[in-house]
C-alpha cells in the first residue's frame, strides 16, 4: 500500500524531517499572523488556544510521528488522526476568525499550516494520498469562508489548486526518489555480487579447475581405466567452469522455487554444453525436477544409442508463459516410426521417461529425428 515500501529507513528519515521543517516554519507564520491579528478577531482568546493545539501537535508529529519503520496499515492511524487535527483547527479558525476578515481576503490561523498533512500523506502514500488528504483540507478551507465574496471566490478558486496540486507533485517526486533510491541499491548489490564471482572464479580456476584439467590430460595419455578417470574429470571441468558464471551473483530464490540454469548445468560434460540466459529461469521445484529428468532420460538415450564422440547442445529459453529447453545431437538420429515401433513393443522410455513426464506438468513434448542428422527433443513447460 504505502509507496515507500522496501525503502531504507535512513531515506525515510530524510523525507520525514523535510516534512517537520515545513511544518514548524508554517506554525512560525501562524504564530507571527495570531499576534499581528488577534485584536481583530472574533475570539481573540480562541486564536490563542488554536496556535495552542497546533503547536502542541506539531510537537507530537515532529518528534514521535510516524516512525519510518512502522507498517503502512498501522501508520494509517496516525496519519488520518493528522488529517482529522488538521480539519478541526482549520474550521476553529474559522470560528476565531471574523466574517468581515475573511470576506477581505485576510490570512486565517492555518493559512500555511493546513498544508502539512498533505505533504504527509503524499510522501506516505504517493500522488493519490496527497490529492486526497488535499481535498479534503481545501474542502474544510471553503467551509468556513462563508459567506463568500467575489474576492474570497478567488482565492478559494486558487487554494484548493495549489494544495491538489502540491500533493501530487510532492506525492509523485517522492516516488520517483524513492525508485531512484531503489535502482542505486540494486546496482550496488549487483556490483558486490559481480566482483565476488569474479573472485570466486579466480580460486576455482586456480585450485579445483586446473586439477581437474590435469587429471584429465595424465588420464586420457595413461589409457585403460585411468582413461575414464580421465574422461570423468573432464566432464566435470566442463560443468564447474559453467556453474562458475551462473549461480554466485543471482539472489536466492525464493522457497519452493528452482533457477532450472544450475541444475540443467551440472548436465554438462566433455560433450555436452549447456547454453542458458544470463538471468534465472525460475520454475516451481516440482517442475524442475522434473524437467530435469526428462532431459537426464534423453542425455541415457543418446549415450546407449549413439557414438562415444557424439556431441549434445542444450539450450534453454525464458519466455513470459512458459520455459523451453531443447536438446540436440549430431547422432546418427533415426528412422520415422521408430518411436512408435518402440511403444508397441513395450519399450517405453521415451514415451513414459520424457513426453509422459512433461505431458503431466501441462507441457508439450516433440521429438524430431532425421537419419544421418541427429535427434532434436524439445520440451516446453508452462509457468
Amino acid at each position: 500500500m504505502a509507496e515507500d515500501a522496501g525503502v531504507p529507513e535512513d531515506f525515510l528519515v530524510a523525507l520525514w524531517r523535510a516534512v517537520a521543517v515545513f511544518r514548524v516554519a508554517a506554525l512560525a507564520y501562524s504564530a507571527l499572523t495570531v499576534s499581528q491579528n488577534f485584536a481583530g478577531y472574533r475570539h481573540p482568546l480562541g486564536g490563542w488556544i488554536v496556535l495552542g493545539v497546533m503547536a502542541a501537535w506539531t510537537a507530537y508529529t515532529v518528534v514521535r510521528f510516524p516512525p519510518p519503520a512502522m507498517p503502512a496499515v498501522a501508520r494509517a492511524v496516525p496519519l488520518v488522526a493528522d488529517l482529522c487535527v488538521t480539519a478541526g483547527c482549520v474550521l476553529a479558525a474559522g470560528w476565531v476568525e471574523s466574517a468581515a476578515r475573511l470576506a477581505a481576503g485576510e490570512s486565517p490561523i492555518t493559512v500555511l499550516w493546513l498544508g502539512g498533512p498533505v505533504l504527509v500523506w503524499a510522501v506516505a502514500y504517493g500522488r493519490r494520498g496527497g490529492l486526497c488528504a488535499g481535498a479534503v483540507i481545501a474542502l474544510y478551507n471553503f467551509l468556513i469562508h462563508t459567506p463568500h465574496s467575489a474576492y474570497t471566490l478567488s482565492q478559494l478558486s486558487f487554494a484548493p489548486s495549489l494544495l491538489l496540486l502540491t500533493g501530487a507533485a510532492l506525492g509523485y517526486l517522492s516516488r520517483l526518489a524513492v525508485l531512484a533510491q531503489e535502482a542505486i541499491e540494486r546496482g550496488t548489490r549487483l556490483q558486490a555480487a559481480a566482483h565476488e564471482r569474479d573472485r570466486l572464479a579466480r580460486d576455482i580456476h586456480d585450485s579445483v579447475l586446473q586439477v581437474l584439467a590435469r587429471v584429465q590430460r595424465q588420464g586420457l595419455a595413461a589409457g585403460g581405466e585411468a582413461a575414464e578417470l580421465g574422461r570423468l574429470a573432464g566432464e566435470q571441468e566442463a560443468a564447474l567452469r559453467a556453474l562458475v558464471g551462473i549461480g554466485a551473483a543471482d539472489p536466492e530464490p525464493a522457497a519452493g522455487i528452482r533457477d532450472i540454469r544450475v541444475l540443467i548445468t551440472m548436465l554438462a560434460g566433455a560433450t555436452v554444453n549447456v547454453a542458458a540466459p544470463a538471468t534465472p529461469v525460475l520454475l516451481p521445484a516440482t517442475a524442475a525436477e522434473e524437467l530435469v529428468l526428462a532431459l537426464r532420460a534423453a542425455l541415457d538415450n543418446v549415450a546407449r544409442h549413439c557414438p562415444p564422440e557424439t556431441r549434445v547442445w542444450i539450450l534453454i529459453e525464458d519466455e513470459p508463459a512458459s520455459v523451453t529447453v531443447s536438446l540436440r545431437d549430431d547422432g546418427p538420429g533415426f528412422a520415422p516410426g521408430r518411436l512408435e515401433k518402440a511403444a508397441e513393443a513395450g519399450r517405453l522410455g521415451v514415451a513414459q521417461s520424457i513426453l509422459g513426464r512433461i505431458r503431466e506438468l501441462g507441457g508439450t513434448a516433440r521429438v524430431d529425428s532425421v537419419p544421418g542428422q541427429g535427434t532434436e527433443v524439445e520440451l516446453r513447460v508452462p509457468r
